[in-house]
């Protein structure tokens, strides 16, 4: 409180120097706050790239590819599916993005299971459903 009665008293000057350093300080708050959005959009790309990454090398792992310029579109965008590749490759994502808004309240159980298979294999016949037969092993490169 006396500090604001001297100040009100009479009017201090301020060494240069001092204004100086304070003038830095406020120029370099400023650059924190920039600082701080450009971090948080550093983090959106990086995300973005990890859902790519992840999405493409899944289904690669399948034999389910699409083609490059598609997968954007595929993942983050509203797209008219072409074939059963984007369909899985698609629902990967829905699959995903389940995870990530809800992950934590998902209960491990059957019903989660079905409900991430039916997502991740999209309009596919099995989508959420148990095999009701047997797949083919197809051996490519005997050797």
């Amino acid at each position: 409180m006396m500090t604001l009665r001297q100040l009100a008293a009479k009017h201090e000057t301020v060494p240069t120097a001092i204004s100086l350093y304070i003038a830095d300080i406020s120029e370099a708050r400023g650059k924190q706050e920039l600082f701080i959005r450009q971090s948080l959009q550093r983090l959106k790309v990086l995300r973005e790239h990890a859902l790519i990454e992840s999405a493409v090398s899944s289904n690669r792992i399948e034999g389910v590819v699409v083609a490059n310029g598609r997968v954007n579109t595929i993942i983050f965008g509203k797209p008219v599916l072409q074939d059963r590749n984007e369909e899985e490759l698609h629902g990967y994502r829905e699959a995903l993005k389940l995870i990530h808004e809800r992950g934590a309240d998902l209960p491990i159980s059957e019903d989660t299971i079905l409900t991430l298979h039916r997502l991740a294999r999209g309009q596919v016949g099995d989508a959420g459903h148990y095999k009701e037969k047997d797949g083919e092993i197809i051996e490519r490169h005997a050797n």
